[in-house]
């Protein structure tokens, strides 16, 4: 069956399956919606439900429902205090002058779900797990700038850096490198976590408790009665795991579940009008997909192979074809909305500058119609995750434009949750070329993923670059408060990155999140996680 047939078919399951169940509402209320209990539609799975080890979108996702932290993010980015009190600043003392000593005061009455005091212990707990070289966290991003941190009380946490660095407010927050606070009186006794039963059923600090763990099927959440801010309204949560997006999206028509976050492919987002009782939210969100390329690979170490690539293929038509025009065409990394944005040109669609970039590079075609050098050949496999039909013909597309220069494509692709995984291909550098999207968090600091510092297994810089410009003009950005010079430090580090070219930027997400017409208070965020407020979620 060819590609539009099966597309053909699944609208005319989901149209006819839309009909079986009536929009009639019961008073206020869509028939079909179950009061109290919300289901959320996605295509992944959670690698772990602790943050040190998770490396997926799930993962990032589902731990605000579970976990709380010292500090989280609104819709926009900007932080509130969650366990803190106050947001630490220069203006409020939290901050000191010289950027090098930050003060965190606790709330105080909150326990964890078995009745357990939360204190300053538990964080100073996280620190030294996370600095534990025993333990094999994903990233120490941040973590390692801190010279010392104690607790002259249990609801006060002092720490000192090595320098001042913005950093150390973003592992405060949530995701990414931001890791909560661990009950230290469960696990404080073993020498290292990485197989902690706590990591897969951990003990509730947030408004959620996980209540079941059904492997490849779903995560079932129920409220945590011991939540600080008072149990939250839903009565479940239901993270219904459907790897395949056609699939989720038929479950969304027949209203098999009540959010679907993200919706794709884009030929879904067309379809949304289509389905009755649902609003679709749309927004751009610090989601930006691109292509990795393994510089520490000898195919790959010249940068101008990498250019070539870059300019072989054409990314407009894959973002007008593929994407349907969507998503917003990316010049870097950094979040088109930001402050810190880039003024940048977007790359060119030239096949015959690629070809003379490759000679010069000393690559020429063999009489199998691939490019050789020495005894190098050409052959490249790239790498994306399944379930995503528009991974897969964004990948067909460029294995078809990189064919006629000699570069031969082989595509592979897995579940996210063993690609991104610690053991899986990026991390040990098992790949060429990867196609994937990556979640920024509100402040505009990259240093993880660009830095020498942070290869692996030291951080996620999954590209291996190490370039003493970048290096040191992230480093420098991430060293002071002041707004104006981390600006001109970023302009200068990604025209370094765009000449270097260990990524193409692709493209960043217009998102468009499905949501049932009953569920309040769902409002899905530019960054992170739409759970940022998980609490006051009711239907």
């Amino acid at each position: 069956m060819t590609v539009a047939r099966r597309i053909l078919a699944v609208v005319m399951a989901a149209a006819c399956a839309a009909c079986s169940k009536s929009s009639t509402g019961l008073g206020n209320r869509n028939s079909w919606t179950i009061p109290g209990v919300l289901r959320i539609g996605a295509p992944e799975e959670p690698d772990s439900l602790n943050l040190m080890f998770g490396h997926t979108w799930a993962t990032d996702s589902i731990t605000p429902l579970i976990f709380s932290f010292l500090l989280r993010s609104d819709p926009t980015g900007n932080y509130f205090p969650d366990l803190a009190t106050v947001v630490p600043t220069p203006a409020n003392g939290g901050i000191s002058r010289d950027g090098k000593t930050i003060t965190v005061h606790l709330r105080k009455g909150v326990v964890w779900a078995d009745g357990a005091p939360l204190t300053a212990a538990d964080w100073l707990f996280t620190y030294r797990s996370v600095m534990n070289p025993q333990n094999n966290v994903k990233t120490r991003y941040g973590w390692d700038l801190i010279a010392s941190a104690n607790a002259p009380d249990p609801y006060t946490i002092v720490i000192r850096l090595k320098r001042p660095s913005v950093e150390v407010l973003g592992i405060l927050g949530m995701g990414g490198a931001a890791y909560p606070p661990m009950p230290a009186h469960l696990l404080a006794r073993y020498p290292n976590i990485n197989s902690s039963a706590f990591n897969n059923k951990p003990l509730s600090s947030g408004p959620y408790v996980l209540k079941a763990w059904n492997h490849g099927s779903s995560l079932e959440f129920v409220p945590n009665p011991r939540y600080f801010r008072g149990p939250p309204k839903l009565k479940e949560v239901i993270w219904k795991i459907v790897p395949d997006t056609n699939t989720l999206f038929n479950q969304l028509a027949t209203h098999d579940v009540d959010v679907y976050p993200s919706v794709t492919p884009a030929s879904a987002i067309e379809r949304l009008s289509t389905i009755a009782g649902i609003t679709v939210d749309k927004r751009l969100i610090a989601n930006w997909r691109h292509l990795d390329m393994n510089t520490s690979h000898a195919q790959l170490a010249d940068p101008r192979v990498r250019r070539a690539i870059a300019e072989a293929v054409d990314w407009k038509r894959i973002n007008a074809t593929i994407y349907r025009g969507y998503d917003r065409l990316a010049v870097s990394d950094i979040f088109p909305e930001s402050w810190a944005a880039p003024s940048l040109d977007a790359y060119r669609y030239d096949p015959a500058g690629a070809r003379k970039l490759l000679a010069e590079a000393g690559w020429a075609m063999g009489s199998d119609g691939v490019l050789h050098k020495g005894p190098l050949a050409m052959h490249l496999t790239i790498y994306a995750t399944t379930g995503h039909i528009e991974n897969a013909q964004s990948q067909v597309f460029m294995q078809s434009m990189l064919r006629p220069l000699g570069i031969d494509l082989t595509i592979r692709n897995f579940p996210g949750s063993y690609l991104f995984a610690m053991d899986g291909p990026l991390y040990t550098g098992k790949y060429d070329l990867e196609w994937s999207v990556d979640t920024n968090g509100p402040d505009p600091d990259n240093s993880g993923l660009w830095n020498a510092a942070f290869i692996p297994p030291k951080g996620a810089n999954t590209t291996w670059l190490d370039d003493p410009i970048v290096n040191a003009t992230s480093e420098a950005a991430a060293s002071t408060f002041d707004r104006a010079k981390r600006k001109l430090l970023y302009q200068r580090e990604e025209e370094r990155l765009r000449e270097l070219d260990p990524t193409v930027f692709f493209s960043w997400q217009m998102n468009y999140t499905a949501i049932n017409t009953d569920v309040k208070n769902y409002v899905p965020s530019a960054f992170l996680a739409d759970s940022w407020n998980a609490w006051q979620w009711s239907i």
